[in-house]
């Protein structure tokens, strides 16, 4: 009798899009180990708890925790580890005989692609947009691993990003601005953009699928976009956005979103799994699964 697998899982709303699965369950099968990834989509935050409740019920292994529901879980949850708890925003669930641990992989998932650049962000301003937990999360690696003089944070929302960073240690790191200022052309905000050594995109903006009706969260018209300087989309799918694509065209050094995403998907992985993501087979899958995507 073929022994049980164990099920772990990605909690967001509205994710069918993401490859998170794709990228377990091929580790998995490469590894034979007994593991199977699927996607929970909850509608709504009040849902939250009910859904990790039937998870303690079940005995289901583990999951991701995606947009808009990384702060959500944190009350549901029976310990933290340090870096979930710095920002209190989880996207690694464990569940250990009932017992449900937050982390948060995206710190370091986020400042790998960055590491061979930390001299060239040392000293100088970097750039994010979006609030939640993505965002934080490039604050805090930011922060962590590479010493910026400021750190920029544009939102639609300036009251909701305020909120976001009360109970944040280190929000005296972070300066907020509007997104209005920036689309109605403010040459002060422009020549800021301009002079970043990285500027991101925290968020789901330009993914491919989604009914928003922006290609890009940063105005392509805007042309503040510099030779070397380095643009990180968070967004994966498709793996060149818009915003990667104007940025390759002005000289500019690209990060996709899909080095995030297997990097925070490797350290969820090992936590679920004690095993080391085969890497270069689950990053060869997921870029021809991509390309396939996007033909």
């Amino acid at each position: 009798m073929a022994k049980a697998k164990k099920i772990l899982g990605l909690i967001g709303r509205g994710v069918d899009y993401s490859y998170s699965p794709l990228i377990h369950n091929t580790a998995s099968e490469t590894l034979g180990l007994p593991y199977y990834y699927t996607i929970f989509n909850v509608a709504d935050h009040a849902l939250i708890g009910d859904a990790l409740r039937g998870a303690r019920a079940l005995g289901i292994a583990g999951f991701n925790v995606t947009i808009p529901y990384k702060q959500t879980v944190v009350p549901f949850l029976d310990e933290l580890s340090s870096e979930a708890a710095s920002i209190m925003a989880v996207n690694t669930i464990v569940n250990k005989e009932g017992k449900l641990s937050g982390h948060n992989t995206d710190i370091a998932g986020f400042a790998a692609p960055l590491l061979p650049f930390k001299e060239e962000i040392a000293g100088k301003p970097v750039c994010i947009f979006g609030i939640g937990g993505a965002a934080l999360a490039a604050v805090e690696a930011f922060l962590l691993f590479f010493s910026p003089s400021e750190i920029l944070l544009f939102a639609r929302d300036t009251a909701k990003a305020e909120a976001m960073l009360d109970d944040y240690a280190s929000k005296d790191a972070v300066t907020t601005f509007p997104l209005d200022g920036l689309y109605s052309g403010n040459a002060q905000y422009i020549d800021m953009l301009s002079h970043c050594a990285v500027v991101v995109n925290a968020t789901p903006v330009g993914t491919k699928g989604r009914p928003d009706e922006m290609k890009s969260i940063v105005p392509l018209d805007s042309v503040f976009i510099r030779k070397e300087q380095i643009i990180y989309d968070m967004v994966y799918n498709p793996f060149e956005t818009p915003l990667l694509c104007a940025a390759k065209k002005a000289g500019a050094i690209t990060v996709p979103g899909i080095e995030m995403l297997i990097g925070q998907a490797a350290r969820s992985f090992e936590l679920w799994t004690g095993c080391a993501m085969p890497l270069d087979t689950v990053r060869r899958n997921v870029l021809d699964v991509l390309q396939s995507d996007n033909q």
